[in-house]
């Protein structure tokens, strides 16, 4: 059997020119966008990265699979996360680049994740600063967090799993009782707020210096909270876009292995949406969270990360990883199909594709050569088509990507993290 294209005739009839979703502002022309998909357990590292280099690289065994895609992907390894402990906490680390020991005392510690840096500068412009999508829904638990994203205190950004929920908080209009029970609850809000930031301004006297640091921190929590409440309440009375939920298998359950594929599709199908019509600029995808996750045909994703070497477990890892590949395929295959000033969605969308984790030749949970992939926003500036390979011996900092991302999404900074620059080669 061989596998066509996605063509346009594939697609639902709602699904056919942009311009069938009103209202959405489209005046300024298309814009930046980024989603972050993130595959827990790590992969066959093996049949994952590519032998040779640069242009003229030839794809492994597991890319394969993206074949298509060729121009339109860059194939990074070797880098890694230099602060990270590794383990099963790679999800927490993926797009922070922390040392979550590193304040003594403390259990755990995360800092700012890049794509909070860019939903500040975007989220102004749009209903959503940016979602957060998982196959678990809230925050999960230290170490074992069901969201990629933290705000600028490290705090995790819970996460939403069900696609009938997300349907309706994005595209389903709010009735008149609706708006009104809305606001009452944001009045309600900014009341606590105010009371809670005269109450830590009588006690920021009585403190010392390094607890006044910790309250400032406190006091950023709240001015972050008044700025989300204030553009709740600036949209409220803004229509939702108008999309028909038809073809869309809103009922797939993360958890159940026969909706699994379809659960995926989905989701990944309301990112677009949400990218189409300008709803949000910056998402983060979480696929499994670690110490989870099914593959195509429901195999226990995280057993065969354990594989110790053995060869048919790794094999049935390579399996799982090809699966995921065959989604982030299909979505980058709407992408495309999907025509935009004098482009496509694509080459203004970046996918940053990978995992927090490389279970490496023998099942160790190593936050070193993890496996990555950027894909899009050829119109931001972005480099393709080739495999940039590093020294993981010499711990590169996969944060001089993250940074390298931000920049080309407009923030305007030269630092993140551990980033010791940006990366030659990609930008």
């Amino acid at each position: 059997m061989l596998a066509l294209p996605l063509l346009d005739a594939m697609l639902p009839r709602t699904w056919g020119a942009p311009s069938q979703f009103k209202p959405w502002n489209r005046s300024h022309g298309p814009q930046p966008r980024m989603i972050c998909c993130y595959i827990p357990n790590g992969v066959n590292i093996l049949e994952w990265v590519p032998e040779t280099t640069g242009k003229e690289y030839q794809l492994s065994k597991t890319l394969q699979v993206l074949e298509p895609h060729r121009a339109d992907f860059t194939v990074l390894s070797g880098l890694g996360h230099p602060a990270s402990q590794g383990g099963h906490s790679g999800a927490d680390t993926w797009l922070t680049g922390a040392n979550l020991q590193a304040v003594p005392g403390a259990d755990y510690t995360n800092s700012v994740s890049m794509d909070q840096i860019v939903a500040d500068l975007h989220g102004k412009h749009t209903r959503y600063g940016s979602l957060q999508l998982s196959d678990q829904s809230g925050t999960g638990s230290a170490g074992h967090s069901h969201t990629l994203s933290f705000d600028v205190n490290g705090t995790p950004l819970p996460a939403e799993n069900s696609p009938q929920r997300l349907f309706e908080r994005l595209f389903v209009p709010e009735s008149a009782a609706d708006k009104t029970a809305t606001l009452r609850r944001l009045a309600e809000k900014k009341s606590i707020l105010d009371s809670v930031r005269e109450d830590a301004k009588r006690l920021e006297k009585t403190l010392g210096k390094r607890d006044r640091q910790k309250l400032d921190e406190y006091f950023t929590s709240i001015r972050t909270t008044e700025e989300q409440l204030s553009r709740m309440e600036a949209w409220i009375d803004r229509p939702k876009p108008e999309v028909p939920p038809t073809n869309l298998q809103l009922a797939s359950q993360p958890g159940n292995a026969h909706d699994r594929p379809m659960w995926i599709d989905v989701m990944l199908e309301l990112a677009y949406l949400a990218f189409l019509t300008d709803t949000t600029r910056v998402i983060t995808f979480e696929w499994s969270r670690e110490a989870g996750g099914f593959g195509g045909g429901g195999e226990n994703h995280h057993e065969y990360s354990h594989h110790g070497g053995d060869a048919g477990m790794l094999a049935k890892l390579g399996q799982i990883d090809r699966f995921h590949l065959s989604k982030l395929d299909r979505f980058m295959n709407l992408l495309k199909s999907t025509t935009e000033a004098d482009s496509h969605m694509l080459d203004q969308t970046i996918i940053v594709y990978g995992s927090g984790m490389n279970s490496g030749k023998g099942g160790e949970h190593s936050p070193k050569n993890l496996p990555l992939l950027v894909a899009g926003g050829k119109k931001l500036g972005l480099k393709h088509g080739q495999h940039l390979a590093f020294d993981s011996d010499k711990h590169p900092p996969l944060s001089n990507v993250l940074l390298s991302l931000a920049q080309k999404m407009g923030v305007e900074s030269d630092r993140f993290s551990d980033a010791t620059g940006t990366l030659t080669g990609l930008v």
